[in-house]
């Protein structure tokens, strides 16, 4: 999977020079400049890494994090111009995953950007799951409806395992193309995509569940009632 990184950092020469390099470690990057930009961006889409300016023009990072940490559940790496004691304290018993302080060598931000992903999404991603009468075997791509398996297409299970990873949350059209095909160069329309989320919707559906959930006009929400 092609991590996403939120890059909270109000330089925009700084901002812009993060995005160029994690670019070039086969990451996404999406810049923000402030913290209402990026509370946007939070809502918007869902992200593997929050890469975070301490003093922004609209707020501290400190604060902004302790409100986002429990309600994303991302890991997030804090960027700071003060080698002081007290604030790497601070954001280490917030739940920082690392802290850098500036000026610093890009080569480390990186390094330390793939550590914290290795560690982090290693933890996250889940190798079964069990909702309703499905029971999903993500390291072995089974899955069974009643104990019953199911015949899913590579894409089918795809769409599957992000519905699931993001469950409860949105999925707009345009995220969901862009997770599943957009990232490999494989631009397809809506039509197609609605195509594959009806196939699969019928095939793990039974008369207790529908676990897919249609939001009209915005996309789909995993449901697990």
């Amino acid at each position: 999977m092609n991590e996403k990184i939120l890059v909270i950092e109000d330089d925009e020469i700084l901002n812009s020079g993060l995005c160029y390099n994690i670019q070039k470690i086969q990451l996404s990057p999406v810049p923000a400049y402030c913290i209402k930009d990026a509370k946007e961006k939070l809502k918007e889409d869902t992200f593997d890494l929050i890469l975070l300016d301490v003093n922004l023009p609209d707020g501290n990072g400190f604060d902004f994090a302790k409100e986002a940490m429990p309600k994303y559940n991302t890991p997030f790496i804090f960027l700071t111009a003060h080698n002081l004691e007290e604030e790497i304290i601070k954001g280490l018993q917030l739940g920082a995953d690392d802290y850098i302080v500036k000026p610093f060598s890009i080569k480390i931000v990186m390094e330390k950007i793939q550590v914290v992903l290795r560690r982090c999404c290693g933890e996250r991603r889940l190798e079964s799951y069990s909702c309703g009468n499905l029971v999903i075997d993500f390291k072995n791509h089974t899955i069974l409806r009643k104990k019953e398996i199911l015949a899913l297409t590579p894409t089918e299970f795809e769409i599957l395992e992000t519905f699931v990873e993001n469950r409860g949350q949105l999925l707009t059209k345009d995220l969901l193309l862009e997770k599943i095909w957009d990232r490999k160069g494989n631009f397809v329309n809506e039509h197609t995509l609605s195509l594959n989320v009806s196939r699969l919707r019928n095939k793990i559906a039974d008369e207790e569940f529908d676990y897919i959930k249609t939001i009209y006009g915005l996309g789909y929400k995993w449901s697990e009632n």
